[in-house]
């Protein structure tokens, strides 16, 4: 897995990025916890989605950049979030959706020793 501060991803979810990458160009992640689409990973054209105050930056995944929502964000602060990718339709907006793919979040506890090294968190714009 490649590490990058709070977020990873799996093998399987980095090959996909790299497929949707050289397809779309620079891509970016976010996670809003909202109903339905948004509570999952949604992997985007870099761009497309306005990145506000409220985002949390959490890391990169495959050289892309991962956002996830404040109100999410305090909910799973103390996990580290793994992407992965299983077969089915997810996001509807999400690119990897025609693929007959879709991103999960899986997630484990952080230690206490990982708790105490934990990078502080930046903001979107603005903050």
């Amino acid at each position: 897995m490649e590490a990058a501060g709070r977020v990873s991803a799996t093998p399987r979810a980095l090959e996909l990025i790299e497929r949707l990458a050289a397809a779309h160009g620079a891509l970016l992640f976010h996670q809003s916890g909202g109903c339905c689409d948004g509570s999952a990973p949604m992997c985007l054209p870099r761009g497309e989605l306005l990145i506000g105050e409220q985002d949390v930056l959490l890391g990169e995944i495959g050289g892309q950049p991962f956002y996830i929502g404040a109100a999410q964000f305090d909910y799973w602060k103390h996990t580290h979030l793994i992407i992965d990718v299983v077969d089915g339709r997810g996001g509807m907006f999400s690119l990897e959706g025609p693929l007959g793919l879709r991103f999960l979040t899986r997630s484990r506890l952080y230690t206490e020793e990982e708790t105490a090294r934990l990078p502080p968190v930046r903001h979107g714009p603005g903050k």
